[in-house]
């Protein structure tokens, strides 16, 4: 890896050279970020197309869910072996009306396919009785079926009335406690991956995803630093120890196993799902596969978007012992993955069986004991 990015760095300066008239030979001149050739590696692929067990995505949004076409979505489901798939966009873009759709649709359709998570607005949480208001709120979305609640990183990065709202602000507190106090966990996705905060260079590995989406890039004002937006987010899991909390696309601490182990470990109350983040798991096989091992009862399976085609990498870096096999987005990750060949259990347990334990109301007749 380090002798690829020293490459990476030999392309951007010999490349910034030419154009600026020096050392040019006369050869064809190749913009560097579209250096992608193919492997002529010959190993055994085995592509993946159906998981080996019955899974549930816990992270998914269907902001259409009460106007969609859920036997079509079942379909797709039902050909990539996913039992049960968690909407986290009940409330859509906020109205009770989109949850009551969203629940009303999904049980007209398949009761037991879907699961449904409720969203909270936190744009006038400046107004008086915004806690108290929000806490009911969550009450009745829980009565009519909710079984969750999610928090945007829209919202954890939240700037209101010019003053951003700290994840930990006391007024949200009892939002978190009363999620506890009726079993239901909270998703949270805070910040984004520390790189979106280092310096546009050649030393940062997400140069190319922070050139073709510059809106991504942030910085210590910004809203915040990263360590503190990741600080905030940790002081609640420990104050909250009786509230389960689903910290989204592994903490991003995907790249730093060793320190999700440690929260882990600190956080009992604290769960994780894969996320987005799967290409920095098939990238580190033989570390990824021991933590996934140790912390088998803790981390989810969790996609975050809709593409069917997509889960396929998922499912060969989990269950295939494959190697250097590309990431669908090489703007994400220009790297190659590896199979972590999970043993069964594990793989059970990440497929579907602690999604069962923390997220209640899920149909246990859809898998296997």
């Amino acid at each position: 890896m380090y002798r690829y990015l020293l490459f990476l760095s030999f392309l951007f300066t010999t490349s910034y050279a030419s154009a600026q008239g020096n050392g040019d030979t006369g050869e064809p001149r190749m913009d560097w970020e579209k250096y992608d050739p193919p492997s002529t590696l010959v190993v055994p692929e085995h592509i993946v197309t159906t998981a080996k067990f019955p899974f549930i995505d816990v992270h998914n949004h269907q902001f259409n869910m009460p106007d969609q076409d859920l036997k079509l979505l079942i379909k797709e489901m039902d050909q990539l072996n996913m039992a049960v798939m968690v909407n986290l966009s009940g409330r859509g873009r906020g109205s009770e009306k989109h949850l009551k759709g969203s629940l009303e649709n999904a049980q007209k359709t398949a009761p037991n396919r879907f699961i449904v998570f409720t969203n909270i607005d936190i744009s006038n949480i400046n107004e008086r009785d915004w806690t108290e208001n929000t806490v009911k709120q969550i009450e009745d979305d829980v009565k009519l079926g909710a079984n969750g609640l999610k928090i945007y990183k829209s919202q954890t990065m939240a700037v209101i009335d010019g003053q951003r709202v700290a994840i930990d602000d006391p007024r949200m507190d009892p939002v978190w406690a009363k999620c506890g106090e009726l079993g239901v966990p909270v998703l949270i996705h805070a910040a984004d991956p520390r790189q979106f905060w280092e310096p546009h260079d050649e030393q940062n590995e997400r140069w190319l995803e922070l050139k073709v989406r510059p809106g991504r890039k942030r910085t210590d004002t910004d809203p915040a630093p990263w360590e503190q937006i990741m600080k905030e987010q940790h002081h609640i899991f420990e104050k909250h120890p009786s509230t389960k909390f689903i910290n989204a696309h592994l903490g991003w601490y995907g790249n730093d196993l060793e320190q999700l182990g440690k929260l882990m470990d600190q956080y009992p109350n604290m769960y994780s799902e894969i996320g987005a983040v799967i290409a920095e798991l098939g990238r580190q096989p033989r570390a990824a596969k021991a933590f996934l091992s140790k912390y088998q009862d803790r981390v989810m399976f969790g996609k975050d978007s809709w593409n069917p085609e997509e889960y396929y990498t998922y499912f060969r870096v989990l269950e295939t012992a494959d190697e250097y096999f590309p990431y669908y987005k090489r703007y994400h990750a220009f790297w190659r993955m590896y199979g972590l060949d999970l043993d069964d259990e594990v793989l059970k347990k990440l497929y579907y069986k602690n999604a069962l334990n923390v997220i209640p109301n899920i149909d246990r007749s859809l898998f296997p004991e």
